[in-house]
């Protein structure tokens, strides 16, 4: 469990394996890093493989690589990270699984002097959990939901948003890996069940 409060960013140094098996590895200079650890990447709940002095790795399966953006990332490329929520942790944020429901891919950036804003296309499958004002992750980050036109939901960034992750570096045509909200995706899935009988 995750609250999408992003501790900062890390470098992606090796990439390793096969189309259906990748070993990510990052530079990171956490000390308290051990193997079996649950660390997210862009929103990616992954398992610690391996700890080496300043740098991690991670195995990555195709699942994973198929419905997530972890497969489109580039040696040298920053992603998002957080360590797992700890009991008693102060709770920022909102409750994020690490388990990315697809993809969703950047239409739109407004950047100038009075805000930020990213407008991001949400699959077919995912619009239902779109609420609004309501929570997203985006590439693990925890988003309030601005504004929703139709498949389209737009999010608006501040400053520190802005400096300790990577959304607003990403070009037009990303693919940012979204997990709808835990409460949402429990009421609409009640509500379908409901209906089927």
């Amino acid at each position: 469990m995750f609250t999408g409060i992003i501790e900062n960013t890390a470098k992606l140094v090796a990439i390793e394996g096969s189309e259906t098996l990748k070993h990510l590895t990052l530079a990171y200079n956490w000390n308290d890093v051990k193997h079996g650890d649950s660390i997210a990447l862009n929103g990616v709940c992954l398992t610690v493989a391996n700890v080496q002095p300043g740098r991690f790795r991670f195995d990555v399966i195709k699942e994973t690589l198929d419905k997530t953006n972890l497969g489109d990332l580039r040696v040298g490329d920053e992603v998002n990270v957080e360590r797992a929520l700890r009991a008693g942790d102060r709770m920022d944020g909102h409750f994020v699984q690490g388990h990315v429901d697809g993809t969703g891919r950047l239409i739109s950036r407004v950047a100038d002097e009075k805000e930020w804003r990213l407008g991001i296309e949400t699959p077919d499958d995912l619009v239902k959990y779109n609420i609004p004002k309501g929570s997203i992750s985006l590439d693990g980050v925890s988003l309030t939901l601005a504004s929703i036109k139709g498949k389209v939901f737009e999010v608006a960034l501040i400053p520190t948003t802005l400096d300790k992750t990577t959304l607003g570096k990403k070009q037009i045509g990303w693919r940012f890996n979204l997990e709808a909200d835990i409460l949402s995706k429990t009421i609409v899935h009640y509500l379908e069940l409901r209906d089927q009988t």
